[in-house]
């Protein structure tokens, strides 16, 4: 019995070095997700997302006075919160209102969201945007939160020896500003989101997990079909890959985003979750 005993010991500890046997534990969802439905049924949709079993939410500023109420009604925790991205770059000095309306809430993690095309350039403008990430980043810093970068697809084009991300995280200081890593967009780019992880390591603060279809181009923009969004694991992102990578660069937070969902997003948002489930990593 003491031999077998051992063995079996000895074969999960085996296991357990490669990296096998886990799961993940707690994830979240990007309220973005059920941006259609959430607005006008928050509660309904919010306790949905937590009988699921999702335990984490990441919001989206411009609805939080309509959900708030509701969300504090549950047991999700809001841990992140997207700002309109002109805080970051336009309007600055409404900048420290807005945190403080964040910190007073309980977010700890600020994210500046998305540059859109007109808006987007080359290595001058991704130099000039980390150091408009390094002021909000002292304002975050000062409040005890943490500002994160959400990417997409264009930031993976070259630019000089590596891409437009790495000039931004050049210049964005890591003691204020991280990275919040959409997988998926990584992946449209021609990116395995594995190596963004291996090279930015704990830089990476949150994850979005988010799966694409097959067919779908190589491409620096978000011109994708709305059916190519898919459930995590009903795609070609490699997960068990993605999660190892994040575990081992102690990502804390991980959160479902599906932009577009072909029904009912609560039914993709099950589906996520069940699959995530099944991923041994």
């Amino acid at each position: 019995m003491r031999r077998i005993h051992r063995r079996g010991f000895l074969t999960a500890a085996a296991a357990s070095t490669l990296g096998f046997g886990r799961t993940l534990k707690t994830v979240g969802v990007q309220l973005y997700t059920v941006r259609r439905v959430l607005p006008e049924k928050p509660m309904e949709t919010l306790r949905a997302i937590e009988q699921i079993g999702y335990r984490e939410v990441e919001a989206t500023a411009a609805d939080l006075d309509k959900v708030w109420a509701a969300l504090k009604q549950t047991s999700l925790k809001a841990v992140s919160v997207h700002l309109d991205t002109g805080l970051f770059t336009r309007d600055q000095s409404k900048l420290p209102a807005a945190l403080d309306d964040m910190k007073e809430r309980g977010f700890q993690y600020v994210v500046c969201p998305y540059i859109a095309p007109k808006d987007r350039g080359g290595a001058d403008m991704m130099s000039k945007l980390g150091e408009d990430l390094n002021k909000a980043g002292e304002l975050c810093r000062a409040r005890g939160m943490r500002l994160c970068y959400h990417n997409h697809a264009f930031e993976y084009a070259a630019s000089g020896s590596g891409t437009l991300l790495d000039v931004l995280m050049q210049t964005a200081d890591p003691k204020l500003v991280n990275l919040e890593l959409d997988v998926m967009w990584a992946h449209v780019a021609g990116v395995d989101p594995v190596s963004i992880l291996k090279q930015y390591g704990s830089r990476v603060a949150l994850i979005h997990l988010k799966d694409v279809a097959a067919g779908v181009e190589k491409r620096y923009n978000e011109n994708i079909p709305r059916n190519a969004f898919k459930e995590v694991g009903n795609g070609t992102v490699d997960f068990r890959a993605v999660l190892k990578a994040a575990a081992d660069a102690g990502v804390q937070h991980y959160f479902v985003e599906q932009d577009e969902t072909p029904g009912d997003p609560i039914e993709s948002l099950r589906q996520s979750f069940q699959n995530i489930q099944k991923i041994d990593y």
